[in-house]
């Protein structure tokens, strides 16, 4: 299991990490996704933000970002909102010197049963979003990855991403995401979007609630995923989503009983 934890990187609040989880993150070379939300940026000192970036990167540990995403719209229609969404993701990408993750994981929101015969404006307001954003990022020597949420299929950030066209912004596919909110089969995404795919979440659920249960729990095809994966000759960054610490541990006893990321003709997670 510790030959696959030094290839993956492990998702954690910020909060949960400088509070508990950094003394055992340094001791078990755990890579961390090192999550934010409105609260962690709004009331954590910058002093105790710095504290634990020095710590990590003492550690020589790679490091990547989940950005917040609960009520932002980068593709909002109301210019105010989207203002609103811009400021936040500022608070992220103020944290990226310090940090230097290696990427930056942000939810575009679209959502068809939203954004009902708006999707052009979305797209549109999107490009100039991440546009912006995508700036930074290449001056700040990071990628964004922009991850599928309540899509029922690949069309719409197949349009975001390619009319942004950098190695800089690139796609997260989430598999339970996936198994939850697609209508759209799995070959189908690859298709579209694996010339795009810079990292994956790893968790699974039973196709009816996103449970972020470890993988192999759930009946979302992680075989037939990784054989796509391997035949394109992919190597995005691997994120395991876990909720908790004994899910972690659970996730990575699965994959390696399923054989996912170890072991001869298997992808070298992480792109390390």
């Amino acid at each position: 299991m510790y030959e696959i934890l030094k290839k993956v990187q492990v998702h954690m609040p910020f909060n949960l990490l400088r509070d508990k989880l950094l003394p055992m993150v340094i001791k078990e070379g755990i890579n961390p996704e090192i999550g934010f939300n409105c609260l962690v940026l709004d009331q954590v000192k910058r002093e105790d933000f710095l504290r634990v970036a020095d710590s990590l990167r003492e550690a020589g540990l790679t490091i990547t970002f989940h950005a917040p995403f609960m009520d932002l719209r980068p593709g909002a229609i109301d210019p105010r909102i989207r203002q609103v969404t811009i400021d936040r993701l500022h608070q992220i990408f103020d944290l990226v010197p310090s940090f230097q993750p290696s990427s930056v994981v942000c939810h575009p929101s679209f959502d068809e049963r939203y954004y009902v015969s708006g999707e052009q404006i979305w797209l549109e307001n999107s490009i100039e979003t991440w546009g912006y954003f995508l700036t930074l990022a290449r001056e700040m020597d990071t990628i964004i990855v922009l991850e599928n949420v309540y899509e029922t299929g690949p069309h719409h950030l197949s349009l975001l991403l390619d009319a942004l066209t950098s190695d800089h912004i690139r796609f997260c596919f989430d598999t339970g995401h996936f198994n939850v909110f697609s209508r759209t089969p799995l070959e189908v995404w690859m298709d579209k979007m694996a010339s795009c795919l810079g990292q994956i979440h790893l968790h699974d659920n039973r196709g009816i609630v996103d449970e972020h249960l470890p993988v192999g729990e759930g009946n979302f095809p992680f075989q037939n995923f990784f054989q796509m994966i391997r035949g394109r000759g992919l190597n995005p960054i691997i994120t395991l989503e876990s909720h908790s610490e004994k899910d972690m541990w659970q996730m990575l006893k699965n994959i390696k009983t399923m054989g996912l990321l170890v072991g001869d003709g298997e992808i070298e997670a992480g792109g390390r």
